[in-house]
């Protein structure tokens, strides 16, 4: 968005994007004092450049505040994961061991007589 603040200095912008899956094309964009921006839901709004510039970074100061708290779930996640197989590996490890207690116990008489 800066580039609108100084397109009067640098001249046209020549911007490629996708029509299409798979298809690009490239445009040439001209000064201009407003652009249109894609909300989303067949929705698109034409802002001057200092409120579409505000917008942006509104959204970008959000979209990094929603990284944070994803990563620290994630986070958490991982932990809990790791609890999680330490809790079965042990489980598994004591039910070997009563099976092994088990078998010693039952073979035990056999052996004596």
């Amino acid at each position: 968005m800066t580039w609108c603040c100084l397109s009067r200095k640098v001249g046209p912008l020549i911007a490629d994007f996708e029509v299409s899956e798979g298809i690009f094309s490239r445009a040439r964009i001209e000064d201009s004092d407003s652009v249109c921006l894609w909300l989303g839901a067949n929705v698109m709004l034409e802002y001057s450049c200092e409120e579409a510039n505000a917008l942006l970074q509104k959204n970008l100061e959000n979209a990094k505040a929603s990284s944070d708290v994803l990563v620290g779930d994630l986070q958490f996640l991982r932990d809990q994961v790791t609890i999680t197989q330490v809790t079965i590996a042990r489980v598994y490890n004591w039910d070997v061991h009563q099976r092994r207690r088990q078998a010693v116990g039952t073979s035990s008489p056999d052996k004596d007589s």
